[in-house]
Formats: C-alpha cells, sequence, structure tokens
C-alpha cells in the first residue's frame, strides 16, 4: 500500500502535520460562501484550501470534495481488490505486486502542472539541495520495503482480513505521533489504540481463517505479521514525513506535496526494480503472464490499472488536502478501510465469520475515537483563535 494513500492510512494522506478546521477572515469568507454557522467547512488558514475556497463558489467547492472523495475509496479499494485477483488468478511475484504501487507516479504530473498552488508562506531559506535529496531517497527506500511488506501480506490473506489489519495503523500512527511529533496521550486515544490492537488481536488467533487456497496456517501468520508490520512502518513514514514538512521543508503548499509523492514514488519504484531483478522473480514474469487464468491481456490489464487504481487513491488524497486539509484527507482514507472488507465478501465471496464482525465493529469503533479527539483538537483551537481575533478586533 502507498503510504500517501492509506492514511490513517494517516496517502498520503497522511503525509502533513495535522491542521486546525477555522475559516481564516471567518465573516468574510462566510458571507461570501454564504454559510451557515452549523454548516462551516474546515478551511486551513493561510492555505492552499482558503485558496480553493476564494476560487470556487461553494456549490462547485462541494462538487469538487466529493468527486475527491470518491476517487480515494475508489481508488485504494480498487487497488486492493485487484491486488488480491492478480494473486487468485496465478500471479505470485511480490516485487512486481510492489512495484505497481507506485510505477504510475509520472501520472501525478497532471495535476502538478494544471493546477495553481498559493503563494508559499514560508519565508525561510530553502535548505541544501543534498539534505532534500538524502530525505527523498531514505523515504522512498522505507515506502519500497513497506510495500513489499503489504504485498507479501495481501499474497497470504483475503483481502477482508487484509484490510480489517491495516486499520491498526491508526493505533500504530498514535504512538508515534507521540514520540516524534509530540502528540499528546488523551483517555481517546488510549481507548482508540487499545480497541484497535484488540481487533487486530482477534484476527491473529482466529481458528476459522480464510486464507487463501493453497497456503497453510503458517503462512498465514506470516501474512498478518507482514501486514501488521507494514502497517506500523506506514505510520512511521508519516510522522517522518510530517516531521519533513515541519523542520526541514518548513512549507506545506500543493506543490510541494506533490513533489513529495512523485520523488519518494520515484525512488520506491527503482528499488522495486532492483529488488525485481536481484531477487530473480523477473524471470518468472513470462510464465505468469502465459499461466495468468484469464489470460495474457488480463493479466497486463490487471497490473496496469492496479497501479492507477493507486495513483487515483493518490489524487483524491492530495485533492482533499488542497480543497479542505490532510486531517480530513486522513480521515476518509480510514473509513476507505471499511469499505474494502464489504467489496471483498461480494467480488471474492470472503467468509464474513462472527470473528471477524466483530473485529470490524472494534475497528470502527477504534477508528471513531480517534477521530472524535480531532475534533475536540481542532474545535479548542478554533475557538482559541476566534477569541484572539475579537480580542484584536476590539483593540483596534
Amino acid at each position: 500500500m502507498y503510504p500517501i494513500l492509506a492514511s490513517g492510512i494517516r496517502l498520503v494522506p497522511v503525509l502533513l502535520k495535522t491542521n486546525c478546521m477555522f475559516i481564516y477572515y471567518h465573516e468574510n469568507l462566510k458571507r461570501m460562501l454564504q454559510i451557515s454557522d452549523n454548516e462551516e467547512p474546515m478551511i486551513v488558514p493561510g492555505s492552499m484550501s482558503e485558496l480553493a475556497f476564494n476560487k470556487y463558489k461553494r456549490w462547485q467547492w462541494w462538487c469538487l470534495v466529493t468527486l475527491s472523495i470518491a476517487f480515494l475509496i475508489v481508488g485504494q479499494s480498487a487497488a486492493v481488490i485487484l491486488g488480491r485477483f492478480y494473486y487468485d488468478q496465478g500471479g505470485n511475484s511480490k516485487w512486481m505486486a510492489t512495484l505497481v504501487q507506485t510505477a504510475a507516479f509520472p501520472i501525478l504530473f497532471i495535476p502538478l502542472f494544471t493546477i495553481p498552488s498559493p503563494p508559499e508562506a514560508s519565508t525561510s531559506a530553502s535548505p541544501p539541495i543534498k539534505i532534500i535529496l538524502l530525505i527523498y531517497f531514505g523515504l522512498g527506500v522505507l515506502i519500497a520495503a513497506d510495500n513489499m511488506m503489504y504485498s507479501t501480506g495481501l499474497l497470504y490473506l483475503s483481502a477482508s482480513t487484509y484490510s480489517l489489519i491495516c486499520a491498526s495503523q491508526l493505533a500504530f500512527n498514535a504512538v508515534f505521533s507521540y514520540f516524534i511529533n509530540s502528540q499528546k496521550f488523551t483517555a481517546l486515544i488510549i481507548n482508540s489504540t487499545v480497541v484497535l490492537t484488540l481487533s487486530a488481536a482477534l484476527l491473529a488467533v482466529n481458528e476459522d481463517t480464510d486464507e487463501p487456497s493453497g497456503f497453510s496456517k503458517g503462512k498465514y501468520i506470516i501474512g498478518f505479521l507482514c501486514t501488521l508490520g507494514a502497517s506500523a512502518v506506514y505510520s512511521l513514514l508519516l510522522s517522518l514525513m510530517q516531521l519533513t514538512f515541519e523542520k526541514v521543508l518548513k512549507k506545506e503548499t500543493f506543490s510541494v506535496v506533490l513533489e513529495m509523492q512523485i520523488y519518494t514514488s520515484f525512488v520506491a519504484s527503482g528499488a522495486s526494480v532492483i529488488g525485481l531483478f536481484a531477487s530473480g522473480e523477473w524471470r518468472t514474469l513470462h510464465g505468469e503472464m502465459e499461466g495468468f487464468q484469464k489470460g495474457y491481456v488480463a493479466y497486463v490489464m490487471t497490473l496496469v490499472w492496479t497501479s492507477i487504481a493507486w495513483q487515483v487513491c493518490s489524487v483524491g488524497v492530495v485533492g482533499l488536502i488542497f480543497l479542505v486539509s490532510s486531517l480530513y484527507s486522513n480521515v476518509i482514507s480510514t473509513v476507505s478501510l471499511a469499505v474494502t472488507p464489504i467489496a471483498a465478501v461480494i467480488v471474492f465471496h470472503d467468509k464474513m465469520n462472527g470473528v471477524k464482525i466483530i473485529s470490524m465493529l472494534l475497528a470502527l469503533w477504534g477508528f471513531a475515537s480517534y477521530i472524535y479527539q480531532n475534533y475536540l483538537d481542532d474545535s479548542k483551537t478554533r475557538h482559541a483563535q476566534a477569541a484572539t481575533k475579537s480580542q484584536n478586533d476590539s483593540s483596534c
């Protein structure tokens, strides 16, 4: 799973520091957009989302937000389903499954060159190019390793089980954010962490597993551990990216976000190609094509559309960051995790036994606790800024 996409999964999501939901110049914007007090959209002051608000009419803004949400949810769900389809029909190359998660990154040049970015808020000097390249290289290699673990997990697990385990990334995110980004633990965050841990533990001890045919219980455990480890590395990536924006780049614009995605994906794709040849899996690709149950054309199209689906998801993540906030983008990324198990039941007829249903409910509970805490934090910050603005106006 490409880390920018799943935010919770914090893509890309996911890639940026959590911003407060507050409308800058509140009365002027509200008068312009004719939005009532209980319908305030989430706008980040002085950011790209404020530019989007000023540029579009209210109905246009909501249409773009809806379209971005659809891109994110459909893209991520389709990518996971197609990845599972690749394995079910005879595909067996984990490195190829890893490569397709980032290989279509050139698609991101389209929004990079066509969508305007607001002026950079930061006036500090740009960091040395060597530092930036070193950071992009390190993050790209880590992304490739993370995608490899996700590919291994999806090989040995059903799509529904895989998606439910991925929900644990919110719990990992809370831990890494505490140590790396100085995020405070609260009762709701602790509750979310514990509940999501229990949700993953239920799947680990579930005896009535529905691992793909041909794999033993030992392979199921390997898949479980790889997916859990990938979720942890994914959360670490998000915290490191947030730290990069805060301490190194010191700016957060639409173009900067896309550039990080493009360059880290380029490195990750290169590392995946090296892994593909170093492991010798490239020699088996021709046999895979010929042995693919749906045929050669279906094999190629499965890989192509899987790669495109990940980038569609990526565009949805960046679109929500641009139009609303990184927090909202991460929220929708995590919501999409609940869609994939349902789609897997419909497409692959995955079993939804009692343990998996309870695990899903626990995951939704943990997700709701985490998001509610973010909502409380943002509301507190918004009210504090409103009070400060009111004092400034009265002093004038």
